[in-house]
């Protein structure tokens, strides 16, 4: 699936979450998280979701790092989170560490794959 993603904009601590409230042993310990947008969000059951993810494109030359793949997981809904998407249509924020392990700064957004492991 070909989708647009957008960062957290806020820094942790990023709770409480549609998914598990305030327990904060949900977030990975890579950081390597996300929230659902509305297209994946599949009415809550997206929650502990996994998913492959990479950066196919950006409309700021260089963003994407080629070759670089993560694996994600799914702790909040993105219209509800404490870092909302500040565009339409976004189908996942990533956490700030996530973004910037498959993309360079200062890209805002980037058209990337995903893939439900």
């Amino acid at each position: 699936m070909l989708t647009w993603v957008q960062p957290a904009c806020t820094n942790p601590p990023y709770t409480p979450t549609a998914c598990y409230g305030n327990d904060a042993s949900q977030f990975p310990s890579s950081n390597l998280f996300a929230a659902a947008g509305e297209g994946i969000w599949d009415n809550g059951a997206a929650c502990g979701r996994q998913y492959l993810v990479r950066c196919i494109s950006a409309a700021v030359p260089n963003t994407c790092i080629q070759g670089q793949t993560i694996q994600v997981k799914i702790v909040d809904r993105a219209q509800t989170s404490v870092s909302p998407p500040t565009k339409e249509g976004v189908t996942i924020v990533l956490s700030n560490t996530a973004f910037g392990t498959i993309g360079n700064s200062p890209a805002t957004s980037m058209n990337i794959e995903i893939q439900q492991v």
